[in-house]
């Protein structure tokens, strides 16, 4: 099912999500709403806060022929590279703006996976552009946090135009 993503500046999402104890039936529901989601925007990731459901789940999918999303539950960052790439992030939540964030080329994760396992996966250009800006939404941080204050002004400022 498709959900609506939460426009800004709605509290939630400014607050930091509730850890995932077990990956249960309800996970698997939230999660596969939240493919839903990502696949119809398109985009390449998503995190549950931006639907309005307060726990550290997040999707992931960079591949070019999509349906190989990585379902993460309580996903942390362990490692990032020290050298960054420059990508054009944006966020259905603030629709119509854009702006480009350097982040770690690489990092490595651990997280719970769909089988309430524990994970560590190294991840990659966009998926680990990715992956880094669903756990910024998790911590209640928007891409545009990233931005120097007056970069993220003129941000905001457009985007308050854009929606009229």
């Amino acid at each position: 099912m498709i959900r609506r993503c939460l426009p800004w500046p709605d509290p939630r999402l400014r607050t930091r999500a509730a850890p995932v104890e077990a990956v249960t039936d309800d996970i698997h529901a939230v999660w596969a709403d939240m493919i839903d989601t990502m696949e119809a925007m398109p985009g390449v990731g998503l995190a549950a806060p931006q639907i309005g459901v307060m726990l550290r789940l997040a999707v992931v999918d960079a591949s070019d022929t999509r349906g190989q999303a990585v379902r993460m539950a309580n996903p942390e960052v362990l490692h990032a590279s020290v050298q960054l790439r420059p990508h054009e992030e944006a966020s259905p939540n603030l629709p119509g703006v854009s702006a480009t964030i350097e982040r770690p080329r690489a990092v490595t994760v651990r997280f719970m996976n769909e089988r309430g396992e524990t994970e560590e996966r190294d991840f990659v250009g966009l998926w680990a552009t990715s992956v880094q800006h669903q756990i910024d939404h998790l911590d209640g941080r928007m891409y545009f946090d990233r931005l120097s204050k007056v970069k993220r002004d003129m941000l905001l400022r457009r985007a308050k135009k854009a929606a009229g």
